[in-house]
C-alpha cells in the first residue's frame, strides 16, 4: 500500500514540475520574441499601437490572428483552408482533380 502511495504522489509531483518547466520555456520564448520585436523598426525603438491609437506594444501583439475558415471537398470530403480551394459552379473542391470528376459525373434521374 506504501509503494502504491508513493507511486501516486511521485506521479503528481512530476506534472507539476513538468508544468513548470513549461511555462519556464514558454516565457523564455515570449521574452526572446519581445526583445527581438523591440530592436527591429526605427532605430532599435518600435512602438505598437492598438485599436484605439495607445495602449502598450504587448496587448496589440497578443491578440490572435484568425485563422482562414476549412471548407468541406463536395467530391471527398476533406476540410482544405477557403484561400486553397477551388470554386466551380459554386461548389468548393480540395483540388482541380476531384472538380473535373464532379463536373463530368452522370446527372439525373438514373444516375445512382
Amino acid at each position: 500500500m506504501r509503494n502504491f502511495f508513493f507511486l501516486i504522489v511521485l506521479f503528481f509531483l512530476s506534472q507539476w514540475l513538468l508544468k513548470k518547466l513549461r511555462r519556464a520555456n514558454e516565457r523564455a520564448q515570449q521574452g526572446d520574441a519581445q526583445a527581438g520585436s523591440a530592436t527591429a523598426g526605427n532605430g532599435g525603438t518600435r512602438r505598437a499601437r492598438t485599436a484605439n491609437g495607445g495602449g502598450n506594444g504587448a496587448a496589440a501583439e497578443a491578440t490572435p490572428q484568425l485563422a482562414d475558415p476549412l471548407i468541406r471537398c463536395v467530391q471527398c470530403g476533406v476540410h482544405t483552408p477557403r484561400s486553397e480551394s477551388i470554386v466551380v459552379a459554386g461548389e468548393r473542391f480540395c483540388c482541380a482533380d476531384h472538380a473535373r470528376r464532379h463536373a463530368n459525373r452522370p446527372t439525373g434521374r438514373d444516375a445512382r
